[in-house]
């Protein structure tokens, strides 16, 4: 077991038990607000092409991803008010702590995506799926506002595909050059700053 995969094990374990009386409030937030299930499952591409089910606390009504799997805007109708300030502090992403510790994914790494635009990559931007994907990474820090640029644009799924995909590859491709433990927490740490202070 290698020192980043000691490093995600023991801070996931960590964050689990200091962080249960915030899944216990989002629960019972989530059931307040909205019909569904608190877990939110989706099928997203890992590691050497495998697929894996990443978890998420549920921010959408019901059915909602079914048209579309962009959300555009932070005020998407289909996104519920408890999902508004899940998605805002990056709230939903916590069960992804469970991802980690079943060794599908790390708290730094490329975002995994979906079997969609994965088929986009060519040869040299499937070297991102050569590691772990992430909770978090470099692209994630710059596109903190994503949702944002999608909804000024006039075809959301067309600027996704041609110009935040390739340069989230881009950058995940450096990344993949140049990384170790001290930079995983570089990242760490700026996320966190860019989702307080934006």
């Amino acid at each position: 077991m290698n020192e980043k995969r000691i490093f995600d094990v023991v801070f996931s374990l960590i964050g689990l038990i200091f962080l249960l009386p915030i899944f216990l409030i989002v629960f019972i937030l989530l059931k307040l607000d909205s019909k569904g299930p608190i877990i939110y499952k989706q099928i997203r591409v890992g590691l050497n092409l495998n697929n894996f089910e990443l978890f998420k606390f549920r921010t959408m009504y019901l059915g909602s991803d079914i048209n579309s799997l962009l959300t555009v805007g932070n005020h998407d109708s289909r996104i519920t008010r408890v999902g508004y300030w899940l998605r805002r502090y990056k709230i939903d992403e916590l069960p992804q702590l469970l991802n980690i510790l079943r060794g599908e994914m790390s708290f730094v790494g490329p975002r995994p995506e979906v079997l969609k635009y994965v088929k986009l990559y060519d040869s040299v931007q499937r070297r991102i799926l050569s590691i772990k994907p992430g909770i978090t990474d470099w692209a994630s820090i710059y596109f903190i506002n994503e949702n944002q640029l999608l909804e000024t644009s006039d075809d959301p799924e067309d600027y996704y595909i041609k110009i935040i995909i390739p340069n989230k590859v881009s950058q995940n491709l450096k990344y993949l050059d140049h990384h170790n433990l001290w930079i995983d927490l570089k990242i760490i740490f700026f996320t966190i700053k860019r989702i307080f202070i934006r």
